[in-house]
């Protein structure tokens, strides 16, 4: 059977078990079949359509079918997924890096001028991804990454050492943790082990999902770490501790990014200017939902 009648087959299956439009069926079946293959370019499957792929390949393609028709999401079959032009390694201890996230990459840089010294805190950070983004982005910044999770600190270690160039002199980063180029790697649950600590920029993508929410059992949701998803009967537990502790960790003039779900940007709005913040305004994604919520300390 031709690659070109598998591809076609698959993504007939994805689509009816999964539940998928066809073009997003479609993308998943090349995706799974590139990674069969040896991780072909999508541009040698279209021109190699009529190949028999190998005894060996075939098992293989197969394979990663079956578990993607479980429910088990492709960045987890794969072990890895492209955020903000890196190429970040996964397990199933960390979350998905979305495209939405890539907003509030953009609206921290947007904080930190190019060439400019400043120290940055990323809450909660999960794969690295936010933090690796920035501090790839912006050399001179001292970045911090703070992680509760063990073996989700591990991750965001192995995609610092892969993804980040060493650092060329001693960093400015002061504190306790795992240097890696500019980022510091340091457990924490959100502050706690920051005490003493200011920063000029802090950013974070906790979990925000209400616990009841049905959205946490389908989809990929049900494979990532709840912990990491779900924050109370609102969904605000964990930024309203954020920015109930962020303005001592804050210089005069610094700002807290959050991002949140896309009905909470006035909530968030109105929580942070309860605690002392100013300049609140919000940050759209590419769907003009707005994703990311900002405000500065005075």
């Amino acid at each position: 059977m031709a690659l070109r009648t598998r591809l076609a087959q698959a993504q007939q299956r994805l689509a009816a078990v999964l539940d998928l439009p066809a073009d997003e069926a479609r993308i998943e079946a090349q995706i799974l079949l590139r990674e069969a293959l040896g991780r072909v370019s999508r541009a040698w499957l279209l021109t190699h359509d009529n190949d028999q792929p190998t005894p060996e390949q075939q098992q293989a393609f197969a394979n990663l079918l079956e578990r993607r028709l479980a429910g088990e999401p492709v960045a987890y079959i794969l072990g890895r997924r492209e955020f903000f032009g890196l190429d970040f390694m996964l397990t199933p201890d960390v979350l998905i890096p979305r495209p939405d996230t890539e907003t509030l990459v953009e609206a921290a840089l947007a904080r930190i001028p190019d060439g400019k010294s400043c120290r940055v805190l990323d809450l909660g950070s999960g794969s690295g991804a936010i933090a690796i983004a920035i501090a790839s982005q912006r050399p001179r910044a001292a970045v911090t990454a703070v992680e509760r999770s063990v073996t989700a600190l591990a991750v965001a270690r192995s995609n610092a050492v892969r993804l980040l160039a060493p650092s060329p002199q001693p960093s400015p980063v002061k504190g306790e943790g795992e240097m890696v180029g500019n980022l510091r790697l340091r457990r924490s649950d959100w502050f706690s082990a920051l005490a003493g600590e200011v920063f000029d920029l802090i950013v974070s993508n906790p979990p925000y999902i209400a616990e009841a929410d049905a959205h946490l059992n389908a989809g990929d949701l049900r494979f990532e770490p709840r912990s990491a998803l779900a924050a109370g009967s609102d969904g605000l537990d964990d930024i309203r501790r954020i920015v109930h502790a962020a303005p001592a960790h804050l210089q005069s003039g610094g700002w807290l990014l959050l991002e949140h779900g896309h009905d909470q940007a006035e909530r968030v709005a109105v929580l942070l200017g309860e605690a002392g913040f100013v300049d609140i305004h919000h940050a759209s994604d590419l769907a003009g939902i707005r994703r990311v919520t900002q405000g500065r300390k005075p």
